[in-house]
């Protein structure tokens, strides 16, 4: 049972805004998917066995991305930090709600959302019905 990560997407709008972001920090990055956090995962094994990074926006897990590699990094002012590897492909999830919280968390693989789609949802509802659907209990 794979471990993954869960993250907010600070300062993103909605999926479409996050994969403008990701590209554009890709561009500036050399064609690398990757973001940076101060610590390491201490479970860094486990999420590795197929772990995902879950992203939050705007109060709700929209999306996931495979992490691929953690890399040991120092800042500027030769601080360490941790460069967490992603799959550029980001696949949508059912729409999970998540209160706020700094840095990241880990997910248990029960507790992550199912891909839009492999859950019998209706992909030809638009994202805001079936987040009012699912605030109503009804999907």
């Amino acid at each position: 049972m794979a471990l993954h990560l869960i993250k907010m997407a600070v300062g993103v709008t909605d999926f479409d805004h996050l994969l403008e972001v990701q590209a554009l920090r890709r561009k500036e990055r050399g064609g690398t998917s990757r973001f940076f956090t101060r610590n390491t995962p201490r479970r860094a094994e486990e999420i590795l066995d197929g772990g995902s990074i879950y992203w939050v926006i705007k109060g709700q897990v929209r999306g996931r991305q495979f992490i691929r590699g953690f890399s040991a990094i120092h800042d500027a002012e030769g601080n360490p930090h941790c460069a967490v590897d992603y799959d550029p492909e980001l696949v949508p999830t059912l729409l999970q709600p998540r209160r706020p919280f700094q840095g990241w968390r880990y997910l248990l693989e029960k507790d992550a959302p199912p891909d839009r789609g492999a859950a019998g949802d209706s992909d030809d509802l638009p994202v805001a019905m079936i987040a009012e659907l699912r605030a109503l209990g009804l999907l």
